[in-house]
């Protein structure tokens, strides 16, 4: 790996919707952490929605051309040399990232026919070839060693005790997922990476409701008040996650709960990369505090972190 700033490791990089609406202080703050450690994504051209949810039917094919479509740019960034023989494509939000891989896993795996059905049926692209592999930050992060990542630490987050919150869409299916579905720890060693102390808890890989929270409110604000108080009660400060649509159920629906409950302790719920930002000296612009509906200003401040 390259790890200098002149010479950054370009990486294929697929954003995704809402990084570009409502989680841009996830972005931003990823950006700018992964050219500390010496990385540039590289935001694929012309990327389309990777289709928001994986099809459950096996014979769906055409539920794969939104994802395919972007594997296609990913390919095409390599012919023209856009990058330098990194077929990786790189996303941030667990949702995405469960989709593509998913989606292409299934192009992949399958029988040539469909492979050419798909390209067929995008008769003005270049054919897929099959050579991408879609990864996730936190694999990244592990590929490059958590001790790097904390030797790039300038301020060590002490003192700050962070619940891990993987939810459903970086762990399942097992052939899918970052780490181990049941007893994971990818998270845990970030959070140790980065001086903070991590704090298991039993409803990190329990579902947040998910769309529910359009249609059916409720199912979502009692999970999302089960989930932080379970992380209170374990001792945590705060809790991390890497899905935009986690983050709105676990942050914004607290206005909800404490409307319900008015004994209901909030809690800041941070996108990972806001506290690796942090903890690398970023400035504010960086960390996109403002964007967090909780307010987390007051607990970094208490903690001598702002």
């Amino acid at each position: 790996m390259k790890n200098n700033n002149t010479q950054l490791m370009k990486i294929p990089y697929f954003p995704g919707c809402t990084l570009k609406d409502q989680a841009k202080n996830f972005e931003r703050s990823a950006l700018d952490s992964a050219k500390i450690l010496g990385i540039e994504f590289v935001e694929i051209p012309k990327w389309i929605c990777c289709g928001t949810v994986e099809s459950l039917t096996s014979d769906d094919d055409m539920h794969h051309i939104a994802p395919m479509r972007n594997f296609i740019r990913v390919e095409e960034m390599n012919s023209q040399k856009i990058v330098d023989n990194e077929y990786r494509m790189l996303t941030l939000c667990s949702m995405c990232f469960n989709t593509l891989k998913r989606s292409n896993q299934f192009i992949n795996n399958n029988d040539q026919e469909t492979l050419k059905k798909l390209n067929d049926f995008m008769y003005l692209e270049e054919d897929y070839q099959g050579k991408v592999e879609v990864i996730h930050f936190f694999e990244l992060l592990r590929e490059i060693g958590f001790e790097k990542v904390a030797q790039k630490v300038n301020v060590p987050l002490k003192s700050l005790k962070i619940a891990p919150y993987y939810g459903c869409m970086l762990l399942r299916p097992p052939d899918i997922g970052i780490d181990d579905a049941e007893n994971p720890s990818i998270i845990e060693e970030f959070i140790s990476s980065i001086g903070a102390d991590p704090v298991d808890f039993n409803s990190k890989h329990r579902c947040c409701g998910s769309y529910h929270t359009i249609s059916k409110v409720q199912i979502v604000i009692n999970s999302a008040k089960k989930i932080i108080t379970d992380a209170r009660n374990h001792g945590a400060d705060a809790i991390i996650t890497s899905c935009p649509l986690c983050a709105f159920n676990l942050d914004s629906r607290q206005k909800e709960i404490k409307e319900q409950d008015d004994s209901f302790k909030q809690m800041p719920i941070f996108y990972f990369s806001q506290l690796l930002a942090l903890a690398f000296g970023l400035d504010k612009d960086s960390l996109g505090l403002e964007d967090n509906y909780i307010n987390p200003e007051p607990l970094l401040k208490e903690k001598g972190l702002l």
